[in-house]
């Protein structure tokens, strides 16, 4: 049995394009502006990203209001947790701010989980089939039509079902808004002031800027940025579940971000497309490799088998991770000075 290379390239470009690069990518649109504009040691992403999913969720659930009052509701839950983990900790040093945010993070998801608020946050069973009023107005939902593809020269490259289509025209429009205005509002005087807090805050202090109310601003937007992440993601499944939210999403962020590069505009889209891309053909192509002659060959070096393939494509992308923050810490596009790790 030979390798099916069209399912391979298919993975690979429909992943590279697909929701969770496209969720992924807003998240760390949202946390370039933390970290790579401000400095800012956000260690709880993935909370800002909860508060958005149960805003929405939790008022068509237990609220039974509108899907669009959820979306303002989205809106305000992440603003409220910034400026609730803001105030008290940003007049501090940096790692006060990155151990209260991943400690609110699993606070959160721990309480939503709770089993007193079964009512409210639907608990471990989390909250289904909430969001009907959005796929109501799915341009791409026609009969016989359930599955797009694009298919030059009979391969297919791009397969999509209809509502997911409808998401990703939605959300690949929301990523270009936001990369949009992070683009205007770092050559603007604000996005001047929040690189020179980043590089030297006692400097950007001594010329008259209020780095606390900055450093307040830039968390507060970027919180919302994953926030509307959060439920382009829910929306996508039909489904806010607790455990969705785990510590774990917030590096996986961090991971897409860094092989961007960190402090550039577009870099956090490139990150996620390159990892998701490379994650999904990758176990793609060791599937397809179980049952040829080369997986013989492979089986005692690797230990390739249907059991651990899930497992050995991220030992795989984790030495490639390595390697590359060996020989280019600042990211596929980035910048050593951006960077500047040390620094921070």
């Amino acid at each position: 049995m030979g390798i099916d290379w069209g399912i391979i390239i298919q993975q690979f470009f429909s992943q590279g394009v697909g929701i969770n690069a496209m969720v992924f990518a807003m998240a760390a649109i949202g946390l370039n502006i933390h970290f790579g504009y401000t400095g800012l040691l956000n260690f709880g992403h993935v909370g800002f990203m909860a508060a958005g999913a149960y805003g929405v969720g939790m008022t068509v659930f237990w609220l039974d209001q509108s899907l669009w009052l959820g979306v303002l509701v989205g809106l305000l839950l992440p603003t409220i947790m910034a400026l609730i983990l803001g105030i008290p900790t940003l007049r501090l040093r940096a790692d006060y701010l990155g151990i209260t945010t991943i400690a609110a993070s699993e606070a959160l998801r721990i309480f939503v989980r709770w089993r007193g608020n079964q009512e409210r946050t639907g608990s471990s069973g989390g909250i289904n089939d909430f969001a009907d009023e959005f796929f109501e107005f799915n341009i791409f939902t026609r009969p016989g039509t359930e599955t797009y593809d694009f298919a030059p020269g009979g391969l297919t490259i791009f397969q999509f079902r209809a509502n997911d289509l409808w998401v990703l025209l939605i959300g690949w429009t929301l990523v270009a808004f936001f990369l949009l205005l992070t683009w205007q509002l770092m050559r603007s005087p604000w996005g001047r002031a929040l690189k020179s807090i980043r590089e030297d805050e006692d400097a950007a202090r001594a010329l008259g800027k209020n780095a606390y109310a900055y450093k307040l601003q830039a968390l507060v937007l970027g919180g919302v940025i994953g926030g509307v992440a959060g439920m382009l993601q829910v929306i996508s499944r039909q489904a806010v579940q607790p455990d969705t939210f785990n510590p774990v999403i917030t590096f996986l962020i961090w991971t897409i971000l860094i092989i961007g590069g960190v402090g550039k505009v577009a870099s956090p889209v490139a990150g996620s497309m390159i990892y998701w891309a490379l994650i999904s053909g990758l176990i793609t192509f060791m599937r397809e490799l179980i049952g040829t002659d080369l997986s013989d060959e492979l089986e005692t070096f690797l230990n390739l088998s249907v059991l651990n393939v899930d497992q050995l494509r991220f030992v795989i992308f984790g030495g490639a991770l390595m390697l590359l923050m060996w020989f280019r810490p600042q990211g596929v596009f980035g910048n050593r000075e951006e960077m500047a790790l040390e620094d921070r």
